[in-house]
């Protein structure tokens, strides 16, 4: 039911108000801006000084700034409506968490949604309402700089990591002033761009859209998320930002989506260049005409839409349905009764533990020759390009990160309490100058890694082949006979296919926050066994991309495709990791799994009966450890082509040493269920194997069925 407060509120507003709360523009100290608040022609502020902030340097929050323009729009405005305040607080503030593909790597969604809470209230208390995140795209082009941003590949791994972003940023309470609005972003499709080309065109069919790009965002909608960003991106020839199917028909309409629609950075102006509009005018109908709610930076609305509505293009009833959903998020948040800024007493110390935790938990073993933990006793040497390094662990979209919380790799190996054990030498231009160094040891940790400038928005690679000249480096050292361990800070996946063989260790460090330095140095000298598990493949070249696990079927063997099939001559078809693994130091082992009934009815289903299926797992190693057991379904007949495996479930457990510990999935008709070729989403009478194990290559399986008895 609609808030009579607020259409009171509306009814009450000049068309120009009501416009200007559809209007974001970015932050000047200028009188001018003040002006335009004064006489209600803007809604909305972003903090940000450029559309690629995230690898832009970029202006620290003034929060005396901020309660000031609050002041304008609240008490000197005829509305009295106040802004709110945007903010790129993407995945971590001044304590800076993981980047998001690295969180997902951790299948930890209880601990990712207490740090995004620990985000929120560092972002809340320097003024920020609304954060433009999480990014919930799927993403299987690691060509594509955006997709360090996201959660990877996988629908169900998305929409879980994505609910606990969105219920860390804005809490069980919203009000509470340690609360700040969530953005889902970018709907819809946009990690699909073609050939990783960032602002590109995708060609996604409407079953496709449905099974895969779509869940994410439902997820968000049931997660009560506040506002939804559109993608630049055109679908099949028509731009998110003037499609009113995706936007009202389905995002508003079906899915039930009740906070307010954000553009991305001038994608209402941008449909000029779409040529979907003559000029911006035209683009602001357009996307008016699409209820895209609110217009970021490019002013169309602000411009044109009062002309439009007198010309009748765009009805006053159409702004009103726009103006009512901008107001009742802000309503919703505390504005009204809360609407300045306030500093508040941090406990960073806390926040630093969570980001520790989070490193900890995401960094992935992907081979381990006995190698690590590295031997108390050994002599090690520790370099690498980024030996030194500190920016760079911090990944893109960090604009307010405290430099004081970073540590180089080389710092946190200082910080250990049998430091003297290590060495770092430097790696002049010179080779022979350091060779009598590396002699004095038998392992080298190579700090191996890509600057943050070359992933995020608009930074696409058409090659993510190992560096030329770090593997130049690692040829240089393994020649000398010495175990090499790679420890890699990228943000996107790398094709490791020619680096891989020179590692007698490797663990993908991703650029993992303020705490990532210190995690590495633990992770190797064995204070923490790592426990992520991989969200995205790993290919063995650039060339095999697009590669992801849950390919439809085809020639009665759909995992030719990702197994041991034959698609080129030049390289096997198996990618170099799979979507869920990662080592541990410890090992386990699963049991058969096991199902408490194999048959339910159709009409079982539908009134909510599931499946339990089981494993038993048993810690067999010789450390503590954690473990993600991982539950995939496959539909073995179907009136439409379906993945080989699909994620259905995740459990990541703590076990001690010889520990043995039952979990259980359960499968009911959301989990088989798919959108099918009429976009009704159904579960078809049939069979289905269901895997249980450590990625999703295990072929640990329980078959069961669905009967209609009809």
């Amino acid at each position: 039911m609609k808030s009579s407060k607020i259409i009171e509120k509306i009814r009450s507003m000049s068309l120009e108000e009501k416009i200007g709360q559809l209007n974001q523009i970015q932050l000047e100290d200028t009188e001018q801006i003040r002006e335009e608040i004064r006489k209600g022609r803007v809604g909305s502020i972003i903090l940000a000084d450029t559309a690629t902030a995230g690898n832009d340097e970029q202006k620290r929050i003034d929060m005396n700034l901020l309660n000031e323009l609050q002041q304008i729009a609240v008490e000197e405005s005829t509305a009295g409506i106040p802004l709110i305040f945007g903010r790129d607080v993407i995945h971590g503030h001044h304590t800076v968490l993981p980047i998001p593909l690295a969180e997902a790597a951790s299948f930890h969604t209880e601990l990712i949604e207490k740090a995004y809470r620990a985000v929120a209230k560092e972002a809340a208390s320097d003024g920020v309402h609304w954060t433009f995140s999480p990014m919930i795209d799927i993403s299987r082009d690691p060509r594509w700089g955006r997709c360090i941003e996201g959660f990877g590949e996988d629908p169900y791994l998305t929409s879980e990591m994505g609910k606990a972003a969105i219920r860390g940023f804005q809490g069980e309470d919203y009000k509470n002033t340690e609360s700040i609005a969530a953005c889902a972003k970018h709907y819809l499709g946009y990690g699909a761009v073609e050939g990783g080309r960032d602002y590109g065109k995708t060609e996604i069919s409407d079953y496709t859209l449905r099974n895969y790009y779509l869940r994410p965002f439902q997820a968000a909608v049931e997660a009560d998320v506040a506002t939804v960003m559109n993608s630049f991106s055109e679908i099949s020839g028509q731009p998110v930002a003037s499609s009113r199917y995706l936007l009202h028909d389905v995002l508003k309409e079906e899915l039930g989506f009740n906070g307010f629609i954000i553009s991305d950075w001038a994608s209402i102006a941008k449909l000029v260049s779409h040529r979907v509009a003559k000029d911006e005018k035209e683009a602001a109908m357009l996307a008016a005409g699409a209820e895209l709610d609110m217009d970021m930076v490019d002013r169309c609305y602000i411009e044109h839409l009062g002309e439009l509505a007198a010309e009748g293009k765009v009805s006053e009833e159409t702004i009103d349905k726009m103006v009512y959903r901008v107001i009742y998020i802000k309503e919703r948040f505390g504005l009204f009764e809360h609407p300045y800024a306030e500093r508040k007493q941090i406990n960073y110390e806390e926040h630093l533990s969570f980001a520790k935790q989070c490193a900890d938990e995401s960094m992935v073993l992907l081979k381990n020759n006995g190698v690590l933990p590295i031997g108390q006793s050994e002599k090690i040497a520790v370099a690498g390009p980024f030996l030194y390094e500190k920016r760079s662990h911090l990944g893109s979209w960090a604009p307010d990160y405290d430099a004081g919380m970073l540590k180089s790799i080389q710092e946190a190996f200082l910080d250990c309490a049998d430091k003297d054990r290590f060495i770092f030498p430097q790696l002049p231009y010179l080779w022979d100058d350091i060779l009598l160094t590396l002699r004095e040891v038998n392992t080298v940790v190579l700090a191996l890694g890509e600057s943050a400038r070359v992933s995020g928005e608009n930074n696409c690679l058409t090659n993510i082949d190992f560096p030329a000249e770090q593997l130049a480096l690692i040829k240089k050292i393994k020649a000398m006979g010495k175990k090499l361990v790679g420890v890699m800070c990228f943000g996107r996946p790398i094709a490791l296919g020619e680096a891989e063989p020179y590692f007698d260790a490797i663990l993908y460090a991703w650029q993992s926050g303020s705490c990532a330095a210190q995690s590495i140095a633990d992770i190797v000298c064995g204070n923490v066994n790592p426990s992520g598990k991989l969200p995205m493949t790993f290919p063995r070249t650039t060339g095999q991309i697009p590669l992801y696990y849950n390919y439809p079927s085809f020639f009665g063997n759909g995992m030719a495709y990702y197994g041991e099939g034959d698609n080129y001559w030049d390289c096997k078809s198996t990618p170099m990791y799979p979507f869920g693994y990662g080592l541990s130091y410890t090992k386990f082992e699963y049991s058969e799994v096991g199902c408490e009934n194999n048959t339910l009815t159709l009409e079982e289903l539908q009134n909510g009966e599931k499946f339990r299926v089981s494993v038993i797992v048993t810690n067999t190693g010789k450390y503590t450890g954690k473990e993600t057991a991982q539950c995939y379904i496959s539909d073995l007949v179907s009136s439409m082509t379906r993945p080989v495996k699909e994620l259905k479930g995740f459990s990541k457990i703590f076990f001690n040493q010889g520990e043995c510990r039952e979990i259980t999935f359960e499968l009911g008709f959301e989990e088989l269920g798919f959108y099918n070729g009429s976009g009704k989403f159904c579960v078809e009478p049939g069979e289905f194997d269901v895997f249980i194990g450590g990625d999703c290559t295990t072929d640990n399986k329980v078959k069961i069925a669905v009967v209609d008895e009809k």
